[in-house]
């Protein structure tokens, strides 16, 4: 699949730069991608729910009642479960709700989301830009020009690059990412990928080891 090389005002350079089949043209795996969404939003999770159990609570431990013969539930003390303000049963403590993905289901889920965009028609290739300064108006501009100011943009950059990250954090509809950090989830969440040329011949070498 061949893409036009587009420059930051929005107009053809007359090159062309030919997507990796084997990352952009799969077969996408929807289950792989289950998986690999699922991974990414439980690591997002603080995992810091905490509710008290009945040894946990503050409250005397004199026994209330007979063992038997009352007619009701059996209850210790004043900390019981059934009962209003008693320890809570099996309720939530902290931890880490990751779980482990092998790497191969990885790379292919990021593939399949690629491939995704691919079939949509949904990837814009830039040649490598970068900001003079950190500006909002310079990435309102850039999106305009590229015809994704009202989609949710995702534009992939080869390296970390300051001016750009700082111009389109306080937008709502854009992130940036570098090629190394993309992930299935980010991939899936926008509707158009702004990727520059360097960051294909990135995602090449990191999806086809």
């Amino acid at each position: 699949m061949e893409v036009s090389v587009l420059n930051i005002n929005g107009q053809e350079t007359g090159r062309k730069v030919t997507l990796n089949e084997a990352i952009f043209g799969i077969e996408p795996n929807d289950h792989v991608l289950y998986l690999d969404v699922k991974q990414y939003l439980a690591q997002q999770r603080q995992g810091t729910a905490k509710s008290k159990e009945r040894s946990e609570i503050s409250g005397s431990t004199r026994k209330l009642g007979r063992q038997k013969g009352g007619g009701g539930a059996r209850r210790g003390d004043i900390n019981s479960p059934i009962l209003v303000g008693g320890g809570r049963v099996f309720g939530p403590k902290p931890r880490s709700y990751d779980f482990k993905l092998n790497k191969k289901v990885k790379v292919l889920a990021r593939k399949s989301a690629l491939s995704y965009k691919a079939q949509e028609s949904a990837i814009v290739v830039v040649e490598d830009f970068n900001f003079e300064a950190p500006k909002t108006k310079d990435f309102v501009n850039f999106a305009k020009n590229l015809k994704v100011e009202d989609k949710k943009a995702l534009v992939v950059l080869p390296e970390v690059n300051k001016n750009v990250y700082l111009s389109a954090r306080n937008l709502k509809r854009a992130d940036v990412m570098t090629a190394s950090t993309l992930n299935s989830y980010k991939v899936l969440n926008a509707d158009v990928l702004v990727i520059t040329e360097s960051s294909l011949k990135a995602i090449d070498g990191i999806l086809t080891k």
